[in-house]
């Protein structure tokens, strides 16, 4: 699955994890204090109603030339440790979809100040004493502001999402040939034909997005975090609580872990269920095959077993997956009011604007999202366990001599 893409898969990932922490360290250390000397940007740029985006400034435009650079490194060390056949998309093309990501986040961050910006001034317009405060320039000009933004982002999305489509595909390609080299180990086991032509599809488009998007929490966290800190000091007391430094990190984070066990627990039978899924799914299908071309297979007895295993196990998957996604959804739709008590003695004293609640829900939502990435993607991760246990099971074969049957695990209750 990781072999037969990236180049020495575990030391590709656990160099890139360290690499991670070396340029952390570089940063800290003393390249955050040479954006006067290198930054691209000396000079600010103006902006519409003497306003600017804050990453088009000098200090903003060298963090983002630092990590486009300490990123072109690390693939120019790989170009020299080991290129293999698909280095420009494995390596290089990972790198790209890391850096888009970040950029998004980055994007974010610009868009929550924004919108604090402007709802307070809606704010403004909407209260008696701004009838004379707001003008149509400043209303169109902030306007014009996000849209000088979104606008050349939007090309930039529908780029991104026919690179990433093409990132997918050429993984899969890199796994059809490197099982079709083995085939004549792999043809005798159970499901080959769709372990080869829709498992490998299935989990590399599954791995790229679940990539992405822990790579975009990660990215958001390390983004929203301290923002989110300083937005908390608005925050006067929690209810039963009272005054807590950093009270909606914690609470985001609470809120987080607790979703995460909760599904985690109610959850823990649906990986071996799906898993029993395709097995049962692979049977049926390689029978009606069979009885493509011989008269004495698809009989009536032996397609009515079969099917009655598909039709157990899913019925199995369904009550598995009604009392899970009772507490799936009511803990997600719980969570939504968490910002809102929080916030309850803040809005009943009168300390803030409707631009810095949407600030702070806006960065409350952003964090907790990220901190709930095993909650939010729990069904995906669960399809993705199946499918790589599948292929799992499909790869020892390659390193066995036998060329019988791969002995397949048993299906779990």
């Amino acid at each position: 699955m990781f072999q037969s893409f990236f180049p020495r898969p575990k030391v590709f990932f656990l160099s890139a994890v360290a690499w991670f922490f070396v340029t952390l360290a570089i940063w800290y250390g003393f390249a955050d204090s040479l954006a006067p000397a290198l930054s691209l940007m000396r000079e600010a740029l103006p902006t519409i109603e003497g306003e600017r985006p804050p990453f088009l400034n000098p200090d903003k435009v060298w963090v983002y030339q630092y990590i486009v650079l300490v990123t072109a490194l690390f693939c120019a060390a790989w170009f020299f440790i080991d290129r293999n056949r698909w280095y420009w998309w494995a390596v290089c093309g990972s790198a790209v979809i890391l850096l888009v990501s970040y950029f998004q986040v980055q994007l974010g961050v610009w868009l929550n100040n924004w919108y604090g910006d402007f709802y307070d001034l809606i704010q403004l317009a909407l209260s008696e004493q701004g009838v004379s405060k707001i003008t149509s320039e400043q209303f169109y000009g902030q306007l014009m502001t996000a849209l000088y933004i979104l606008v050349p982002n939007i090309i930039i999305l529908v780029t991104f999402a026919f690179f990433t489509s093409h990132y997918v595909f050429r993984w899969r390609t890199a796994m059809n040939d490197y099982y079709m080299s083995h085939w004549h180990k792999l043809r005798n086991v159970e499901g080959a034909a769709q372990r080869v032509q829709e498992d490998t599809m299935r989990f590399a488009s599954i791995m790229e997005g679940l990539g992405s998007a822990f790579v975009s929490s990660i990215m958001t966290l390390i983004a929203f975090l301290p923002l989110l800190w300083t937005l908390s000091t608005n925050i006067t007391e929690l209810p039963l609580v009272g005054a807590v430094d950093g009270s909606l990190v914690f609470l985001a984070l609470l809120s987080a872990i607790f979703g995460t066990v909760l599904l985690a627990a109610v959850g823990y039978r649906l990986p071996g269920l799906e898993f029993n899924n395709q097995k049962v799914e692979a049977a049926y299908r390689k029978e009606l095959v069979y009885g493509e071309d011989h008269d004495e297979r698809a009989a009536p007895p032996a397609i009515r077993d079969l099917f009655g295993d598909v039709r157990r196990n899913y019925f199995r998957l369904y009550f598995n997956y009604l009392y899970f996604n009772v507490f799936r959804y009511a803990y997600l739709q719980g969570a939504n009011f968490i910002p809102l008590v929080a916030l309850g003695p803040t809005f009943v004293a009168g300390m803030i604007t409707f631009g810095l609640f949407q600030q702070i829900s806006n960065a409350f939502g952003r964090v907790e999202n990220s901190f709930q990435f095993l909650v939010n993607s729990w069904t995906t991760i669960v399809e993705l366990m199946s499918i790589h246990k599948r292929l799992m099971a499909f790869e020892a074969r390659i390193h066995t001599d036998d060329p019988g049957d791969a002995a397949e695990p048993a299906l779990e209750a």
